[in-house]
């Protein structure tokens, strides 16, 4: 089977203009949308399209990858129920959110909490599949665990056996959060025992790790977030026929990336969050570009996506003249 690499969920990060443009600049064969948390009753359309747009062209982005819709709950009746309607609206493909650390989210019987009781995935995949037409495929996504990995297999068999057709394992528990190291170790006992693909993520920001990661693993399919937001020629690099030089990617620079990122916002009429998006992008690439430090420390204190831009495009024709 040929090996995927899909972008993963980040809320408030990887966003569809987020998407729109790691698509283009390519290596993904999948994506997956920001959680649509649901509760008590069914979300009208227009929650579905805020959170994944793509939903009226397809299911897909502009470079044709489809994007599954990713949806987050405890009750499995209201779970089931939107997932049918996602499907209704759409979508190529439902994931189920048994991974999110936020204590916001815990608390509210969501996300990494539900790792605490295999018998409430298997109820939650199950409705999930149940409610769902078959050509539309429902797949999972988890940590190794909640406060412990005690439970990682028994959680992971809970997800198959309700219908997954794959499961995604973060590697680490809740408790964890994004300390590293991810323990990509863990994931082999659950790839051996399932029959289901398993996709692992954590802690990848090179083609280095990426490569480490399957082989540690025994996974052949992975997902990439944070490491893709840092390094967005990561996806490229994963899926070239040779590996990375190890240099960021040259083409487009990090002012080139910010200038599309900012147009893709304005191109798709971004709601007025759009300028801390940009911050926050900007403070994440300076794990790869070092320039883009200074730069955040620059535009920390803007509040106009339009100052903020103005000093990206002072620093480039500073850049310029040192060169």
């Amino acid at each position: 089977m040929v090996a995927t690499l899909t972008l993963a969920p980040m809320e408030g990060v990887v966003d569809v203009y987020m998407r729109d443009m790691l698509t283009e600049i390519g290596g993904f064969d999948l994506c997956v949308s920001e959680f649509v948390r649901v509760s008590q009753h069914v979300y009208p359309a227009s929650v579905f399209y805020q959170l994944c747009p793509e939903l009226r062209t397809g299911g897909k982005t502009s470079a044709g990858v489809p994007v599954h819709v990713q949806i987050m709950g405890g009750e499995a009746s209201v779970m089931a129920e939107n997932a049918a309607f996602a499907a209704e609206l759409g979508a190529p493909g439902i994931d189920l959110n048994f991974g999110c650390p936020a204590k916001t989210v815990n608390r509210h019987d969501a996300g990494a909490t539900l790792l605490q009781w295999p018998e409430r995935l298997y109820e939650i995949v199950s409705a999930v599949r149940g409610a769902v037409p078959r050509e539309v495929p429902v797949s999972a996504k988890m940590r190794l665990g909640f406060t412990d990995k005690g439970l990682a297999l028994d959680n992971a068999l809970a997800a198959e056996a309700g219908g997954a057709i794959k499961l995604t394992v973060h590697a680490r528990t809740k408790l964890e959060g994004y300390r590293p190291p991810a323990h990509w170790e863990y994931l082999r006992p659950i790839r051996e025992r399932l029959r289901i693909p398993v996709v692992a993520n954590g802690e990848i920001w090179t083609r280095a790790d990426y490569e480490k990661c399957r082989e540690v693993s025994g996974c052949a399919d992975v997902m990439v977030g944070r490491g893709v937001i840092a390094r967005p020629s990561l996806g490229r690099e994963i899926c070239a026929e040779t590996p990375a030089s190890g240099a960021a990617f040259e083409w487009p620079d990090i002012l080139e990336l910010i200038g599309i990122y900012q147009g893709k916002i304005r191109e798709m009429q971004a709601p007025p969050r759009e300028a801390g998006r940009l911050k926050q992008w900007i403070k994440l690439l300076g794990r790869t570009y070092p320039a883009a430090n200074d730069l955040f420390l620059a535009i920390r204190r803007l509040e106009t996506t339009e100052a903020i831009m103005a000093e990206v495009a002072r620093t480039g024709r500073e850049l310029r003249t040192a060169a």
